[in-house]
């Protein structure tokens, strides 16, 4: 086979190293190619984004598979180019890379086809930059858009620099027209992990996974580079990790993109944050990463020539890969100056024989006079194998010492953190290899103690950590006629829209609140909650981010959380996704129960104020938002649309109970516009003889619910039947009572309606 590389770095020199290996290879070209490249062989001089001078070039050597390394080549159209000839390539077409070469394009992408990642909102006007940076209140992280060879990444450690940074990208445009868009996201925390997959259009087959070690200097200090060094495999991501970012990451790209029609052939690769919820995606690029190809490709024991060519004929399925059961590591030799003004021009000594297992890829040199020649920044990757980690980077250093040029510099820490962390036993087969962590749920239970300790009070005799709660109730003994009220409930899909988005922190709110609105309705004061969280994979941070909520909830209510259930379920939900529900329970005395039974036609309907669809309609609210940009700031509803649908649901209590609770209370009934809203929640509280008239027009209806109809195309009576409308909650008064009411509600209310004698439909809108 005729094989021809595009591309002139360490990557590349270490895919030609891996090709030539192969005894299906005919020929091997390299363009440009570098003198490591040489080696292996015929190098052509022509620039990666010389589009037709390399097609011309492929088709004359009558080329059989060209593999793409360098994203430049990507952009330019190289892949379209060679297709239109008739030559088979691996690497993605134009449109299909646009998931690197566009940020806005890959963050977009990402959430069209909810890929976990950071909150995020993109900007071509810098005024615009810097006024959302005024309005969030979390560490950003700032990327240009466009391509800028891995540097285009700046993390501001204040808002000042925050601001500074807007102003280097837009006005002062040290990164070119990369910058023409820019992105502020979310700088999340956790450790970062680049995981490779190869792609036949259908099929993503992950790699090992590698950690690069992007800043320049020991200790991740100073400026971003294209990266300093790699090793692999990775100890926090074992083969259960690597199976959940394929089933929620790696592969939903590869069907998003189909699905999109640019199906993508090559290597796909994401770099993840490990955070304590999910894997979340930091950026995607379209290609092999480097230096992270240094330390990959020497593990790999099937023939990298057959898994190019198998992907590229879209039978990746039928390929087996099998790797190496040891680690590698790279140490990156950077000019002096480097990464702004790297110098060049300085000989370099290398040893001529090296020890088995190492090898050193050339990256920015030049030969001449019989002599290597630093030609730019990243100069050699020196890599090395064994049969662990720390044999792997003393073979490796070892090399490095015998290494040198004028101002070399080099990272002494490379793999490091790997070394530090705590050894793991390979032990027996247990619980946790089955995909149940009980360490994880007894961890969640410590980080969420304190929380649900914040709550109790002084009839609370048996909480966490009991297997029964226990309340002591002597209280209602003073009470003339007790009635304990209690409702179940969960949050729904709402869940699922969050954990997308990881923004867990309103969750815990949603469930209690809905809940308490629940019993309100009948009279009832809360008295103690118990939660219940399953997921496939307890996340211990996750966890106590949603209990914190429900926390939260429960103390502003002044309710106990007795206890509670966490459940580890693989295999029962999808990796990453998590359920909430929780049951509470209530008192009243018993001649305060709601509905009174003296409702009568003409009784007045009061609305009062939701805090946006609470947790009803978000199966239908996941559709429509499918391809919507959710976090770009859209003036109408003062906010973004992840900002507006994830606000927690309102509870009522504080507003309502002093009035349910007078001696000759005005309130006759209340309805709690949930799953079903006005059409289904109203008729619930009234006799069979009566109906309502909604008065549509008599409250402002919220832009996010107009957006949602107008957007989604839903019908009238369907957006009543779903959505509370900017209403949550509603209560009957007499006619009489109104004034005085709407008098005692500390905010502004409506009348929305008035009692009817019931006709075919109990409820009417006008």
């Amino acid at each position: 086979m005729r094989v021809m590389i595009i591309g002139s770095g360490g990557r590349e020199h270490a895919l030609a190293w891996k090709i030539a290996q192969s005894p299906r290879l005919e020929k091997l070209f390299c363009a440009p190619g570098n003198p490591g490249m040489a080696e292996y062989g015929e190098t052509a001089d022509i620039a990666v984004n010389a589009v037709e001078r390399l097609t011309d070039f492929a088709r004359e050597q009558d080329v059989d598979l060209v593999v793409i390394g360098p994203e430049q080549a990507l952009e330019v159209g190289l892949t379209d180019s060679l297709i239109a000839a008739g030559i088979k390539v691996f690497g993605p077409t134009k449109a299909a890379a646009r998931i690197e070469t566009s940020k806005s394009f890959s963050k977009s992408f990402m959430q069209r086809h909810h890929i976990p990642t950071a909150k995020f909102a993109v900007f071509a006007d810098n005024i615009e930059a810097h006024d959302h940076l005024e309005k969030i209140d979390y560490p950003v992280v700032i990327k240009v858009s466009g391509l800028a060879a891995g540097k285009g990444v700046l993390l501001p450690e204040t808002k000042s620099e925050a601001h500074t940074a807007i102003d280097r990208l837009m006005v002062d445009r040290v990164f070119g027209n990369a910058a023409e868009q820019i992105i502020i996201e979310e700088r999340l925390t956790g450790e970062e992990v680049s995981l490779m997959a190869f792609c036949d259009g259908t099929r993503a087959t992950p790699m090992l996974p590698a950690q690069d070690h992007k800043r320049l200097l020991d200790h991740d200090s100073g400026p971003n580079t294209g990266g300093m060094g790699a090793y692999a495999p990775v100890s926090i991501m074992p083969p259960d990790e690597i199976s959940e970012a394929v089933e929620n990451i790696l592969q939903p790209a590869v069907d998003g993109l189909r699905e999109e029609g640019i199906p993508f052939t090559g290597v796909l690769y994401a770099g993840l944050m490990l955070t304590p919820e999910v894997p979340r995606v930091l950026e995607f690029n379209a290609r092999f990463g480097d230096p992270e190809t240094q330390v990959v490709l020497p593990l790999l024991e099937t023939d990298l020539l057959d898994i190019l060519q198998a992907c590229v004929e879209g039978r990746l399925s039928e390929t087996d890969i099998h790797w190496k059961n040891e680690s590698a590591a790279c140490v990156i030799l950077a000019s002096a100056g480097y990464p702004e003004k790297p110098e060049k021009g300085k000989i370099i000594r290398m040893p001529e024989k090296l020890e088995e297992g190492t090898q050193i890829f050339h990256a920015g040199t030049r030969y001449e006079n019989d002599q290597f020649i630093t030609a730019g920044g990243r100069v050699l990757a020196v890599t090395a194998q064994a049969a662990d980690l720390p044999a792997a980077l003393k073979k490796g250093y070892k090399l490095v010492n015998q290494v040198s040029f004028e101002g070399m510099q080099y990272r002494k820490d490379i793999g490091q953190r790997e070394i530090q962390r705590p050894a793991k036993s390979a032990g027996n087969t247990s619980y946790r290899q089955s995909g149940v962590d009980i360490d994880a749920g007894n961890r969640s239970v410590r980080l969420m103690s304190d929380a649900v300790r914040s709550t109790y009070n002084r009839h609370v005799l048996a909480g966490i950590g009991s297997f029964g709660g226990l309340y002591d109730a002597g209280d209602l003994k003073g009470m003339q006629d007790p009635v304990l009220v209690a409702s179940t409930d969960g949050v729904g899909s709402k869940v699922k829209l969050a954990a997308g988005l990881n923004r867990l922190e309103t969750i815990g709110e949603d469930i209690v609140n809905h809940c308490i609105n629940d019993i309100l309705v009948q009279g009832a004061r809360p008295l103690f909650f118990l939660d219940y969280y399953a997921s496939s994979k307890l996340k211990p941070e996750a966890v106590a981010a949603v209990v914190s909520g429900i926390a939260k909830a429960c103390r502003e209510s002044r309710t106990v959380l007795l206890g509670g259930e966490t459940a580890e379920m693989p295999g029962v939900y999808a990796p990453g996704e998590f359920d909430v529900a929780g049951t509470i329970v209530g008192v009243l005395e018993k001649r305060r129960l709601l509905p009174r039974p003296d409702l009568a036609e003409g009784d007045v309907l009061i609305g009062f104020r939701s805090s946006g669809p609470h947790t009803n309609g978000y199966s239908l609210i996941r559709r429509i938002i499918e391809k919507e940009d959710l976090h770009i700031f859209r003036p109408e509803m003062n906010s973004s649309l992840a900002d507006a649908l994830l606000v927690a649901h309102r509870s009522y209590l504080d507003l309502l109970i002093g009035l349910i609770e007078q001696e000759d209370s005005p309130i006759k009934a209340l309805a709690h516009l949930t799953g079903g809203a006005f059409i289904e929640n109203i008729p619930r509280v009234l006799p069979d003889n009566l109906g309502v008239q909604i008065l549509k027009n008599n409250w402002p209806v919220p832009p996010l619910f107009k957006w949602i109809q107008k957007t989604g195309a839903v019908e009238e009576t369907e957006m009543y039947r779903v959505f509370n409308m900017g209403i949550g909650m509603t209560a009957v008064v007499d006619p009489a009572e109104v004034s005085d009411v709407m008098r005692q509600i500390p905010e502004e209310c409506w009348v929305i309606g008035t009692l009817v004698k019931n006709s075919e439909k109990k409820v009417v809108l006008v």
